[in-house]
């Protein structure tokens, strides 16, 4: 990640100077939730698509092309907000949530701040077309949101609907990213469909390992509590391996937890029933379809340090696992 950073330095730069400034609002506690949140902003994993995709599809330095990746980072911590009062989350990247520090009401309240505050800025790129994009997009994430909290406690989950659920709950924004940095660049259709197809893929693996970790992972560099998503009622990948392929017994044990999610005792358990599975190693391997599928869509490009920066992107998020 480092050297993708540093190809991206000035961009990136301008970027979060973007997002400091246009979040600013005379309502403190506005600020504050919003200065809040975006301090613990990550990798910044959205926004850098956008400015990447762009990039390579021979996009100029363009004070357009960063209020757009800023536009696909305000979606998605609105996001963030509003889930971490759904799931009544405590802790994301390492400290308190939001809502944990300020309160539910204030939370998704900002949160709505932050949310049309994105669509002000596609005001800007004066294009219907992107409009109706990301119009769409939201929309479908709105429906992922919805559908995931269907879904909770349901151990007849499919593979299917749970990746109808990552589709549009996670690889619907990385999506909409790559076609708006295409459409700021005027790329041709093949361009934006390569670019496109890398984001989809990228996102589904991106969430993949994001449900492997919540097994996996270190606790300290979650930022989460490991088994949280199950202890939410979440129904992910690991476990529908587990329900399919496990013992009688793991099965049992497995399906007693997510009919009672908030009553789990044996968390510890179950966790170490995954790991002893095949559930993460078939989980790794999907990952690492849709990794190779993203690189592979690259290929209409040529090579240049944009290029490689996405191929490396591809890679750390698989490398999270490993």
């Amino acid at each position: 990640m480092e050297q993708i950073q540093q190809l991206m330095k000035d961009d990136i730069e301008k970027l979060n100077q973007i997002i400091i400034n246009d979040l600013s609002s005379n309502i403190m506690l506005i600020n504050q939730i919003s200065n809040y949140i975006i301090v613990a902003g990550g990798k910044r994993i959205r926004p850098l698509l956008v400015l990447l995709s762009g990039r390579l599809a021979g996009g100029v330095e363009s004070d357009l092309l960063y209020k757009m990746a800023a536009m696909i980072e305000y979606i998605h911590t609105a996001t963030l907000l509003h889930d971490d009062v759904v799931d009544e989350s405590g802790m994301r990247r390492g400290r308190k949530t939001s809502n944990a520090v300020f309160g539910n009401a204030a939370s998704v309240l900002v949160g709505d701040f932050i949310y049309t505050r994105a669509f002000q800025l596609m005001v800007e790129a004066d294009s219907l077309r992107l409009l109706r994009l990301m119009a769409d997009s939201t929309n479908q994430i709105s429906e992922g949101e919805v559908l995931q909290l269907l879904n909770i406690g349901r151990s007849d989950l499919t593979e299917d609907e749970y990746y109808q659920v990552i589709k549009h709950k996670t690889a619907v924004l990385f999506e909409a990213g790559a076609r708006v940095a295409a459409i700021i660049a005027n790329a041709p259709k093949e361009q934006e469909e390569a670019l496109a197809d890398y984001a989809v893929s990228l996102g589904t693996a991106f969430q993949i390992v994001d449900d492997i970790l919540d097994y996996f992972g270190d606790s300290n560099v979650l930022g989460k509590n490991i088994g949280d998503d199950l202890e939410e009622g979440k129904v992910t990948l690991p476990l529908i391996y587990i329900l399919k392929y496990g013992t009688v017994d793991d099965i049992k044990i497995i399906k007693e937890a997510i009919n009672n999610p908030h009553q789990i005792k044996n968390i510890n358990k179950i966790i170490e029933i995954v790991k002893q599975s095949q559930a993460i190693d078939y989980c790794k391997n999907l990952a690492n379809q849709h990794i190779k599928k993203a690189i592979n869509s690259l290929s209409i490009f040529p090579d240049c340090d944009y290029r490689q920066a996405m191929i490396r992107l591809a890679e750390l998020s698989l490398e999270r696992i490993n």
